[in-house]
């Protein structure tokens, strides 16, 4: 699977695991990663990369990806990690921090990145934990990636139980409507 097209972005996974930061890939590079292993022809591309970073990493990875090229910022409140100088928010490392929720209405906080997997070398979270997420987020692409997830096979009638309500029941919908 190709990691995507900018280069020094690929190389996040990298300077994290050479400085011992603990990560996870997240959001839709994950959802890449878990399709890919299914059906490489059905991935879809994104700009930016989510990291699942733990919040007492924050100095180390900021060390780390700075020494990578990459410049650390905040945008509404989500710190992220721009490209290089003229580096755009849309196509920036963004972190989500582990034990937190990302928004205050989420069900569930975010996992932690000690599970995850190998996934042609860069740390990917759980596949249970990444569709809890999409289910927390239930933004359209969101539903989408979770679809992505189901017409591959890596989701089925008996995944609803793994969650609590309302996540199950949002899961439920996708499933009785794969196409949307």
């Amino acid at each position: 699977m190709r990691w995507r097209k900018y280069a020094s972005v690929s190389n996040v996974p990298a300077a994290l695991a050479a400085a011992g930061v603990p990560y996870a890939v997240v959001g839709g590079n994950a959802v890449a990663a878990w399709v890919a292993t299914r059906d490489e022809g059905a991935i879809r591309n994104t700009q930016d990369v989510d990291i699942l970073l733990h919040p007492e990493d924050a100095g180390r990875a900021t060390e780390a990806l700075a020494a990578a090229g990459f410049q650390r910022d905040k945008v509404m409140n989500i710190t992220l990690f721009l490209d290089g100088p003229d580096g755009k928010p849309s196509q920036a490392v963004h972190v989500i921090w582990a034990g937190q929720k990302v928004r205050e209405q989420y069900i569930s906080p975010a996992p932690y990145p000690g599970q995850s997997r190998d996934i042609l070398g860069k740390q990917i979270i759980d596949l249970v934990d990444l569709v809890r997420m999409k289910l927390n987020s239930n933004r359209d692409k969101d539903r989408v990636h979770v679809r992505d997830m189901i017409g591959v096979g890596l989701i089925d009638a008996s995944w609803p139980s793994k969650f609590e309500p309302p996540l199950n029941e949002r899961l439920q919908a996708l499933l009785d409507d794969p196409d949307g």
